[in-house]
């Protein structure tokens, strides 16, 4: 998510993978704006052109190094934030879909500064995205 995405004109679309393997989720920290230093599942903005599943893998494989297969959707909510003076900042509509873990090892790439499987117990001891802990309790993996 880039500064080209700050103060838009219309909400973005983003998308996000939701991978869970031998009761690990793969989160990254966010290392820009709008979540920045914040753990929360990966994902970005769709590209014109791109499925939502085709953005997932894409985006999967930029901010984490893994192959993933995407499938269908398992939660949906939206981020506005706003800054000092109430002009939306960032706005974006994510779709988390769920993804199968096909290969590699975990390791940050763009937009994020670390990538890992993280078992439930780990979550106290992280700062993790509030949509991510909702999705996650939602799930019944926290």
């Amino acid at each position: 998510m880039t500064k080209a995405n700050e103060y838009p004109d219309r909400p973005r679309l983003a998308v996000g993978g939701v991978v869970i393997a031998a009761n690990q989720v793969l989160l990254v920290c966010r290392g820009k704006p709008p979540a920045e230093g914040e753990w929360a599942i990966p994902g970005g903005s769709v590209e014109l052109g791109e499925t939502l599943k085709e953005a997932v893998e894409r985006e999967l494989k930029e901010e984490t190094g893994l192959t993933v297969r995407a499938g269908d959707s398992c939660y949906t909510f939206e981020a506005i934030l706003r800054d000092q003076e109430g002009r939306v900042r960032f706005h974006y509509v994510i779709m988390d879909l769920w993804a199968e873990y096909v290969s590699g090892v975990p390791a940050p790439g763009s937009d994020v500064s670390e990538a890992a499987w993280i078992t439930p117990d780990r979550l106290p001891n992280l700062k993790v995205n509030k949509a991510t802990l909702a999705l996650l309790k939602k799930l019944g993996f926290y």
